[in-house]
């Protein structure tokens, strides 16, 4: 079966990053209308004026406002009635170590990946009633099987996540919803870049990350063969799942790789010094485009 596209609603967040703006121009292309929510008010005027069709919706919305979330979905079932598919795709992280991070920053990150998620969900629920094909999808991450230690918060808020969205598939699937995840690993977006200059996970480069095209092929396979969970990389779905049968052996087998994590980073930032993206100065690496530890998903 292949998904039907024409005239769907799809309600994107963290629209306007790299995986959210490649799944808008997707399904825009395909005949979908779109609502993008995104608290990058020039990134969604750029986005929502390189979508083809004239039948969009962008809102700038705080995600961690309960009442700015609500004022974005009456918007978005004033302009269209119904959500057909919605799509949870905003996240952060923060290279920040835990002992040094403050208590606001811990919720903040909690709050972006973890609570406003299921927020969203529940506030898109009326939508959601409306259409007679109803969809509930999350960008998680394989953070999300996989525990990363420069990034504890991450890593509870994406566990976190993937556990609520199977929940969900079990409770709502019982009435006609379709519910699930994909998983990707590290993706070449703004949000990774801000990673690497702050010299975030290295096992994420063991290698080259992969491209939002990647994520967005996962997500047209889920749409076309819905399943609880996708993955861009099937091959390193594996990988993490076996290594966590034995959690207790992480520590020790994680540092054999470290190395060749560090190196895939070194490369993954010359790449970005090649196409003008980051810079070093003195011993640090900094960004010269856009990028912060609070990018979207990207």
């Amino acid at each position: 079966m292949t998904y039907d596209y024409q005239a769907r609603v799809f309600c994107v967040t963290g629209a306007a990053g790299g995986i959210g703006s490649a799944l808008c121009l997707m399904a825009a292309r395909r005949g979908a209308r779109i609502a993008a929510l995104d608290r990058d008010v020039d990134g969604l005027a750029s986005l929502v004026s390189a979508l083809p069709g004239k039948d969009h919706l962008a809102h700038a919305v705080d995600l961690t406002d309960d009442d700015a979330v609500a004022q974005a979905l009456q918007q978005v079932g004033a302009r269209f009635g119904r959500i057909d598919v919605l799509i949870n795709n905003a996240g952060m992280t923060s290279a920040e170590r835990f002992d040094q991070r403050s208590v606001a920053s811990i919720r903040h990150e909690l709050s972006v990946n973890l609570i406003s998620p299921m927020v969203v969900t529940r506030l898109a629920i009326p939508l959601l009633e409306q259409s007679d094909d109803p969809r509930i999808l999350s960008t998680v991450s394989l953070g999300g099987i996989f525990p990363l230690g420069e990034t504890p918060m991450y890593t509870a808020s994406k566990f976190g996540l993937r556990g609520a969205m199977l929940a969900l598939a079990m409770d709502l699937g019982t009435r006609g919803y379709q519910v699930g995840s994909v998983l990707p690993s590290a993706t070449d977006t703004p949000m990774l870049w801000q990673e690497a200059v702050d010299g975030g996970n290295s096992l994420q480069f063991l290698d080259p990350p992969q491209q939002p095209a990647d994520v967005v092929r996962a997500y047209q396979r889920m749409l076309d063969k819905p399943r609880v969970e996708r993955y861009p990389k099937a091959s390193e779905s594996w990988l993490v799942r076996v290594v966590m049968l034995m959690p207790q052996r992480i520590q020790t087998l994680l540092p054999l790789f470290r190395g060749r994590g560090e190196r895939g980073m070194e490369r993954y930032l010359r790449s970005l010094q090649e196409r003008g993206v980051a810079t070093r100065v003195g011993d640090q690496w900094v960004l010269l485009a856009e990028g912060s530890t609070h990018s979207m998903h990207s």
